[in-house]
Order: C-alpha cells, then sequence, then structure tokens
C-alpha cells in the first residue's frame, strides 16, 4: 500500500511539473544553431524544439564539427533538412539555415555565412529589454561571427550554450571545435548561460534498457530515436563482443532546452577569460555568466515524452526507410 502511494505521489509531481511548463503563455523566441549529424543529441533536441509550443522558431541553423564530411556546414544542414522534413514530417517548418564551415582562426575576425546574416537579421526585432534567446548545441563560429560583424547584437540576444566540463573550463567538444568563436563570445558582453557536461553526465545519462523503454514502441519518431542510439551505442559505446549494457550515454544538448523551460537551478559566477587550452582564467570583473547546476530530468523526459505522442496522434508520419545520414555522412 505504501508503494502504491509513493508511486501515485511521484507521479503527481511528474504531472505538476509538466504542468508547470505549460501554464506559461508567453512564447520564447529562440534560434538554434546545431551541429546535427555528428552524433545522437541533436536530434532528441530539435525534436523537442519544434514540438514543445512554449517555444516561437525562428530558425534553425547549420554548425560544423570535425566528425562531419566536408563541408561541413553544408553536411550538417542536408542533415538537419532530414531530420525536420523526414524524420518529423514537417512540410512547414521554421527556416533552416546552412552554417559555416570552419571554425575562426582568430577571436577578433569574424567568419561570414547565411547563418550569421540570418542571425544578425532576425536579431534586429529585438531589444535589451525583449531578447532573443539563441541555443548553441555545437561549434561557436556563427553565434560569435555575427557578434564580431554586428557588435550591437550583443544588446538584443542571449546565448544558452551546452560546454565546458565544469566550472574550471576543461577540453569538451562543442568548445574544442572553435576555441577563438567561445573567446570572442566570453570577451563580449553578451548574456551568456553555460550547461557543463558534469551536470549533463549527473542528469541526462541514458543506458541502453532506458532509452528502449523510452522510444522503442513509441511509433515512427521513437523507432528512429531509437535506431540513432543503438547505431551510436554500438559503434561508440558498447564493444559488440562484450555482454555488457550497463554503461550509459548522454544526451547533452538537451541541457539548454531544459534551462528555457525553468527546469534547472543554476547560479552566478564571474565572467572568465578562456585559454587557448580550455582552462578559465578568472579575472576582476563585474560582468557575469549563469551556470547550471542541476536539471530536473524526470519532468524534462515526462514532457518530451508526452509531446512525442501527442505530436504522433495527430500527424500521421509513415515509417519509411530513409536511410540513416548521421555520424559521418558521405
Amino acid at each position: 500500500m505504501r508503494l502504491i502511494f509513493v508511486c501515485f505521489i511521484h507521479a503527481l509531481m511528474l504531472f505538476a511539473g509538466v504542468a508547470r511548463i505549460n501554464a506559461q503563455t508567453t512564447r520564447i523566441p529562440v534560434i538554434l544553431s546545431t551541429d546535427v549529424g555528428n552524433e545522437i543529441d541533436d536530434q532528441w533536441a530539435i525534436t523537442y524544439l519544434l514540438l514543445q509550443s512554449r517555444f516561437n522558431v525562428l530558425g534553425i541553423m547549420s554548425a560544423h564539427a570535425p566528425t562531419i564530411a566536408a563541408p561541413a556546414g553544408h553536411t550538417s544542414y542536408r542533415i538537419l533538412v532530414d531530420v525536420v522534413e523526414n524524420r518529423l514530417g514537417m512540410r512547414k517548418h521554421p527556416p533552416l539555415i546552412e552554417g559555416g564551415d570552419v571554425p575562426l582562426n582568430d577571436a577578433k575576425t569574424p567568419i561570414s555565412s547565411p547563418a550569421v546574416r540570418f542571425l544578425i537579421a532576425q536579431s534586429k526585432n529585438f531589444s535589451s529589454e525583449n531578447r532573443l534567446t539563441v541555443l548553441m548545441i555545437g561549434a561557436a563560429t556563427d553565434v560569435a561571427s555575427a557578434i564580431l560583424l554586428d557588435p550591437t547584437i550583443i544588446d538584443r540576444i542571449r546565448v544558452v550554450q551546452m560546454g565546458f566540463t565544469n566550472e574550471k573550463g576543461g577540453e569538451e567538444f562543442n568548445v574544442a571545435n572553435d576555441v577563438h568563436a567561445v573567446q570572442a563570445i566570453l570577451d563580449s558582453n553578451v548574456p551568456l548561460v553555460i550547461g557543463p557536461g558534469d551536470v549533463c553526465r549527473a542528469s541526462l545519462s541514458l543506458t541502453y534498457d532506458q532509452a528502449k523503454n523510452m522510444l522503442s514502441a513509441r511509433g515512427s519518431i521513437g523507432s528512429w530515436l531509437w535506431e540513432e542510439y543503438q547505431a551510436w551505442y554500438f559503434r561508440y559505446v558498447k564493444p559488440l563482443r562484450v555482454n555488457d549494457f550497463s554503461k550509459s550515454w548522454v544526451i547533452w544538448d538537451d541541457i539548454t532546452l531544459a534551462y528555457v523551460l525553468g527546469l534547472t537551478t543554476q547560479h552566478m559566477t564571474p565572467r572568465p577569460r578562456l585559454h587557448d587550452n580550455m582552462t578559465f582564467e578568472q579575472v576582476n570583473t563585474d560582468r557575469v555568466i549563469t551556470w547550471i547546476t542541476t536539471v530536473d530530468e524526470k519532468t524534462m523526459w515526462s514532457d518530451f515524452l508526452k509531446l512525442v505522442d501527442t505530436y504522433q496522434r495527430i500527424h500521421k508520419i509513415p515509417m519509411r526507410n530513409y536511410g540513416r545520414l548521421t555520424f559521418g555522412m558521405p
């Protein structure tokens, strides 16, 4: 009887959390910059972003990564189109924009791209009292280039980044893919929120069985995400000849969405200077950044799965075999 009561209370708490998300009526204007195609977490983030009506998605920009076939920005863009139009079955969707192909040469010289020009143009509709949220879950090249080309943009946007290992900085994939770009962002005064790797590992890790239970019976979208998880898991997480499914993989990028939806805790910390080795130097400054410290992953996963189910009840997405384009598309 006590177990039933505990389960009831747990379910009630999850319902209350999701209700808290959906109770907000103001839609949040966002642009996403993503290196989709590099691994699996971007696909989850794009799906959540486009299905959660709290987000007013103004556009999604592709980003480069060294693990994506050159020209990487273009390849990632092709995968982005596949995700939105084929996997999610969306014929009407926000603009999809191609980002740059290579990192910056230094922290002062921008590289223009369609994504950079799009971000600058969209930001003109916002102000310091009404900022555009830029979710950055790949290399920072295009966002940094926009700041370098139009320094006034820092008064119209805020940046939410998945990056770094912990509060000391540390090597991390997204940051490593353009250290100079992150230096440019930190050197600017743009409002910056960071979701670090250690918090992602603590809250957003999924074992093989957890991912299977969440996704495998959830229609074409669930089947697609489950196929992506399995392909990545068997290639990079679990050696094929070892009968051990205990290792998990992290859905890193969802930390940015969780923050915007109010499903994190965070604190302010002095804005550091970033060295080329990706460590922080603490400087005497009154400028700050926001550092995410925890994620309410139970509420977030519950909301995500509910949205996937609801979307597929309304939209019939055929179970087609498009072939996987991710993980090093030629």
